[in-house]
């Protein structure tokens, strides 16, 4: 991860609407949520809905895969992680175990479910 990939990433959820579906798509993980879902909840336009998932995309947050006439959308949380391990990178004046606690906090909060073929399930 560069600066530049960072500052896209945050620059992306820097907007209402997109970092409330972003903390949608991550309360939702790891089922996702069908774009027209996303727009009824957010209670925007599926065309605008449209438009910040793009926005998302581009900055590598979220995933799309199509299922049937939908497009399921999914938080990339490990994306999201470098992004903020990026941020602490350098923290802390090269006491690292100062930044223990926030690093903590970002490690994931679910056990990973792991698909029959051992493959971390999406």
């Amino acid at each position: 991860m560069d600066d530049t990939e960072a500052i896209t990433a945050l620059a992306a959820l820097a907007q209402p609407t997109r970092l409330t579906t972003f903390r949608l798509l991550v309360a939702s993980e790891p089922d996702g949520i069908a774009a027209g879902e996303l727009a009824r909840r957010v209670e925007v336009p599926q065309n605008t809905m449209s438009a910040h998932l793009a926005v998302l995309s581009r900055a590598g947050l979220v995933t799309a895969e199509r299922q049937s006439r939908s497009i399921l959308y999914r938080a990339d949380l490990d994306r999201f992680r470098a992004v903020m391990l990026h941020l602490v990178n350098d923290c802390c004046g090269g006491h690292p175990e100062i930044c223990i606690p926030l690093v903590d906090k970002l490690t994931p909060c679910c056990p990973e479910k792991v698909a029959p073929d051992d493959r971390p399930a999406r």
